[in-house]
């Protein structure tokens, strides 16, 4: 699926796997996000075996009547607040797509799937 903008010139279509990677570029660009995490573990399991880094990893959009709706899947730092970071990552993931990409977002939807420990 991809969103449809209509212009004076024509449309601009904008794919899922485009706003997944903003998203998760947003997503990661926060203090406290040490990574996305994902429900789909055999998709996890092949990322790891090629070794490529992949933003849209841990990032559900689903289209709705006026814009879209965003999960994202994240792994935080330990020692992090995570209410914050969370917060943190729903405003940046919000003025990104609408910035970049021009979508507004209905809603961004946070999920910590885990805490890291990282060494100093």
């Amino acid at each position: 699926m991809a969103v449809k903008i209509k212009t004076q010139y024509g449309t601009i279509d904008i794919n899922n796997d485009v706003i997944a990677t903003v998203v998760g570029g947003a997503a990661t660009d926060n203090y406290g996000v040490v990574g996305m995490a994902s429900k789909n573990q055999l998709r996890d399991n092949v990322n790891e075996i090629l070794r490529r880094d992949n933003y849209a990893r841990g990032v559900v959009v689903r289209q709705e009547d006026n814009g879209v709706a965003i999960d994202v899947y994240i792994v935080v730092g330990y020692g992090t607040k995570i209410s914050e970071v969370s917060k943190n990552v729903q405003q940046k993931v919000r003025y990104n797509l609408d910035s970049m990409l021009g979508i507004a977002a209905n809603s961004v939807n946070v999920t910590v799937q885990g805490v890291r420990v990282l060494a100093d």
